[in-house]
Formats: structure tokens, C-alpha cells, sequence
């Protein structure tokens, strides 16, 4: 048989094949095994990346990798853009020599006593004017006018009325997170549900018994947020505040090493304030859950 004629059938079927593939261009092929396997594959090591508990050095690895970079391929001067491993150094010296310890805790001392009594003036501002509409109405102008001020626009009036002494440093850190908690709280209480309000006439609470048995409890989810807030709120403008008058701390530490041109000082400064930051920030965090563990059962 001549295998170039083929039957009527078999070129019939070979067109039919044909046209099935050509007709129809738009149909998607059936995937093979192999093809299906790699992007399931690829998918899932992502995934697993992704909820890697570690996952999150990632950012932190990128800039240092980033930075690494930077010097070594000569960006800008060794006098602006010091190497990371001179700042460890310098950070390392600094600690050893108890320089860098006293800065911190003389920062952390300012910091607790200013955040500790902004806070509770805070709250104890906030739960009377969101209890109190007419005390509310009285004094939300002058309340929302003083907040929009931001509080290193006010460091030298405080420093005209209290001078550079601890005093100046104490007051700016209340202001700052006074004003946050007084409106988380304040917030919390305008938006206290109608219905915790409703069971509390039912049980003829008194008004005392209101606050201490409904809108206390009801209110600490939202000012435990504006506290932590506060808090970092406060870390950032005590630092600045020690920037531009302080005779120690952290701040004082960075500006100091500016006027020597001691960049690398001046790294280990911006470098901590963040890392202090980022632990006050998540040890809230850790006592919020903690106080906030009934929620769970």
C-alpha cells in the first residue's frame, strides 16, 4: 500500500483533529502533570515563606543589605555614609565604656515620668468631657485648637517658661500623649453601645455604679490602643526634644556627635531610638494581651 494515499477515514479524522485544534483557538489546553506541579510547588514555598515566624527579618536584612552596598560601592564620603560595621564599633564602645547605658536611662526616666502623668490626665480629661456634654461643648474648641499644635512646635515656649532643666523635658512628653489618650478615652465613651446603657437602667444602676460597672470596663480595649500610641508618640518627641536642649540622654548624645561630625555616633543614636522604640512598642503589646485575656474565655 502507497503510505502516501491514505483512506478517506483516516484523512478524515486527521482534519477532523485538525480542525478541532485550528477552529478553535481560543480552548485551553489540559495542562500536563508537569506544568500543574511547578506553580503548586513555587505557591507553596511562598506560602510557607510568608508564614515563616522570622519572616519579618526580612525588611530589616534588605536595608542592612542595602546599606552594605552603599559603602562599598563608595555612594557618597566614608565621613556621610559610614559603614555598618564601624557604627557596631562605635555601639559596641559606647556600651562598653556605660556612655550609651546612662543616655538610655536617663531618656527612659524622662520618658516614664512624662508619658505617666499625660496619661493619666488623659483619662481622667477624657472620661469627664465624654461623660459631660456641656463640659464637652465648653472645652472642645480650645481642646481641638491645642492638639492640631504639634508638640516640637512648642519646645521653645517650654523652654522660655521652664528653661533646659528636667522640668521642659517632663512637660513636653505629658503633652504629647496627653492629648491622644484624652481622645481615645473620650472617643470610647461617646461610642459606648446604647445597650450596655439600656441593662444598666434596667438594674437601676446608680451613676457611680454606671461608670464603675459599665462604662470603665466597656472602655479599656480603646484607651489601651491610645496609650500604646501615646507612648511611641512621646518616645519620639522626648528625642527631639533632647535634640534641641538637653544636657544628657539620647537625644543630647546625637547632637553632641553631630557638632564632632561623629556620624557613626549619630547612626548608633538613630539606630537605638528605633530599636527602644520598637520594644516599648511591643512589650504594650504583650501587657495589653495580658490585661485583655478575659476577652478569650
Amino acid at each position: 500500500m502507497n503510505p502516501g494515499v491514505l483512506s478517506a477515514g483516516a484523512r478524515g479524522l486527521g482534519l477532523a483533529e485538525h480542525a478541532r485544534k485550528v477552529v478553535q483557538p481560543g480552548r485551553p489546553e489540559t495542562p500536563t502533570p508537569a506544568r500543574v506541579a511547578w506553580p503548586r510547588r513555587a505557591r507553596s514555598l511562598v506560602e510557607r515563606w510568608l508564614d515563616w515566624r522570622w519572616s519579618g527579618w526580612t525588611s530589616p536584612l534588605l536595608v542592612l543589605a542595602l546599606w552594605v552596598a552603599a559603602t562599598e560601592l563608595a555612594l557618597a564620603p566614608e565621613q556621610i555614609l559610614v559603614p555598618p560595621w564601624q557604627v557596631l564599633v562605635s555601639g559596641w564602645e559606647l556600651a562598653e565604656s556605660g556612655e550609651l547605658g546612662e543616655h538610655v536611662w536617663i531618656s527612659l526616666s524622662r520618658l516614664l515620668s512624662g508619658f505617666g502623668f499625660g496619661s493619666v490626665l488623659g483619662v481622667v480629661f477624657g472620661l469627664a468631657v465624654g461623660l459631660s456634654s456641656r463640659l464637652d461643648a465648653y472645652t472642645a474648641p480650645t481642646f481641638q485648637v491645642l492638639r492640631q499644635i504639634p508638640s516640637v512646635a512648642l519646645i521653645p515656649l517650654f523652654i522660655l517658661v521652664f528653661g533646659i532643666g528636667e522640668t521642659f523635658k517632663v512637660v513636653i512628653v505629658a503633652k504629647a500623649s496627653f492629648f491622644i489618650v484624652a481622645l481615645a478615652v473620650h472617643d470610647a465613651v461617646k461610642n459606648l453601645p446604647v445597650r450596655y446603657l439600656e441593662v444598666a437602667a434596667m438594674l437601676r444602676f446608680s451613676r457611680l455604679q454606671v461608670i464603675r460597672r459599665v462604662v470603665l470596663p466597656a472602655i479599656v480595649p480603646a484607651t489601651l490602643t491610645g496609650v500604646r500610641i501615646a507612648l511611641g508618640r512621646s518616645w519620639m518627641v522626648l528625642v527631639g526634644a533632647e535634640l534641641l536642649a538637653a544636657e544628657n540622654g539620647l537625644g543630647q548624645m546625637m547632637e553632641m556627635a553631630r557638632q564632632m561630625f561623629r556620624l557613626d555616633v549619630v547612626m548608633v543614636g538613630v539606630v537605638l531610638t528605633g530599636l527602644v522604640g520598637l520594644v516599648l512598642d511591643r512589650g504594650f503589646r504583650l501587657l495589653e494581651a495580658w490585661l485583655m485575656r478575659w476577652q478569650r474565655r
